[in-house]
């Protein structure tokens, strides 16, 4: 057999989604296609609020497209940065993530019993919590990749990563903010098991979030009611219940292919939030199964392409943080539509880049710019024969 005949067997074995760029355009598409799905969704669910509150029915929306436009510029610059600028950026954001989560607490803004929110002027307001999961995602990743000698032992691998991340948890948690707070340990956890972690350390953590988070619920009336909804939002329709009874009563009415864009009821003040946290209830009645479906399908796209990254790396760095990503995003997206199915108990997080909000899309875009320059960073790498493996386990 000839080298040139050789050389065409082996290029033809290998299957293309096996080349690095892949990866890059599956996120990169799966990213726009859900930024554009929400602000057509915003669209339709806030009109009727907006028009109410402002006196037009465009103000929320027009303010998602300004959000927006800002993501992408963050997100397109973020993926052009080499891995190198994710590292120098690591203690600087986590040092501004930490005093903002402390100044919230001071002068902090109430919305729904959570002071999250600093008044920045006008309409803008800001949310530390959602920045501070960026930058937990980089200052864990920074300590991993420094740390690669010595994380086979127990007290490198756990310290400083857990007393610090407990500390940003903590804050997130003395702002009501229970929802964040959950979306931030599978970070952790991802973290953890990336870098050689033992099972039965996440057993121990598990319970120990568990207790917690059944402490935080029987401690606060308004936590008590949304567990109560859950288990039964018929008992109580008229006030912790009506939420989830009109969220099912969206997804119900949708069918296969929906009602049409913009043609939704229940957002005409039947379903609270229906542009935030139950913005997926409105997609399912206005696109049906089918728009439903292609949702979770372009979460799956993203949480597989950054698991891939997690996986071909030979950089802790990145291989952390890609994984640290995938396990906010994917959290985050099953939270939020876990709650619209009455699956989970509402958390008031919002679907990433699809509901309403600046503070979580444009961190969000970011990260997702910043997988990307991960992927491209990849592309860039000699092909290597052999498999990375994953560090083993501690003991």
């Amino acid at each position: 057999m000839s080298s040139d005949t050789v050389r065409r067997a082996t290029s033809s074995d290998r299957p293309r989604v096996e080349h690095p760029l892949a990866t890059y355009h599956v996120l990169l598409g799966a990213t726009l296609l859900l930024l554009l799905l929400g602000i057509a969704m915003v669209l339709s669910a806030s009109t009727v609020l907006s028009y109410q509150v402002f006196g037009s029915a465009y103000t929320l929306w027009f303010r998602q497209v300004m959000f927006a436009v800002v993501g992408l510029v963050a997100m397109v610059l973020a993926s052009r940065m080499p891995v190198s600028f994710y590292r120098r950026l690591a203690y600087p954001l986590l040092i501004f993530a930490l005093v903002s989560l402390v100044a919230v607490l001071v002068i902090g803004h109430s919305v729904a019993g959570q002071r999250n929110w600093i008044e920045l002027g006008g309409p803008f307001r800001f949310q530390p919590s959602e920045f501070a999961k960026l930058a937990l995602v980089l200052w864990s990743a920074d300590l991993m990749a420094r740390k690669q000698g010595s994380i086979h032992q127990w007290k490198h691998l756990l310290v400083p990563l857990v007393p610090v991340s407990l500390m940003v948890i903590g804050l997130v948690l003395l702002e009501g903010d229970v929802g964040t707070a959950l979306v931030m340990v599978p970070m952790v956890a991802a973290v953890l098991y990336v870098n050689g972690a033992p099972l039965r350390l996440f057993v121990l953590g598990a319970a120990a979030v568990l207790g917690g988070v059944a402490l935080l619920t029987v401690g606060h009336t308004y936590r008590l009611g949304r567990f109560t909804a859950w288990l039964d939002p018929s008992a109580d329709a008229l006030n912790t219940g009506w939420q989830v009874l009109h969220g099912k009563s969206a997804l119900g009415g949708g069918g296969w292919f929906g009602v049409g864009l913009g043609a939704s009821r229940e957002k005409w003040d039947w379903l609270p939030e229906a542009h935030t946290d139950f913005i997926y209830a409105v997609v399912g009645e206005e696109l049906g199964i089918v728009g439903s479906l292609l949702v979770l399908v372009l979460f799956a796209a993203i949480g597989v392409a950054g698991l891939r990254l997690a996986r071909i790396t030979t950089d802790p760095f990145v291989r952390t943080a890609s994984a640290a990503t995938v396990a906010w995003l994917l959290t985050q997206a099953l939270l939020n539509i876990g709650a619209v199915l009455q699956l989970v108990p509402i958390t008031g997080i919002p679907l990433p880049l699809v509901s309403y909000g600046g503070s979580s899309l444009v961190p969000t875009l970011v990260a997702c710019g910043m997988l990307m320059s991960f992927a491209r960073a990849e592309a860039g790498r000699p092909v290597k024969a052999t498999r990375t493996r994953r560090p083993a386990r501690g003991r």
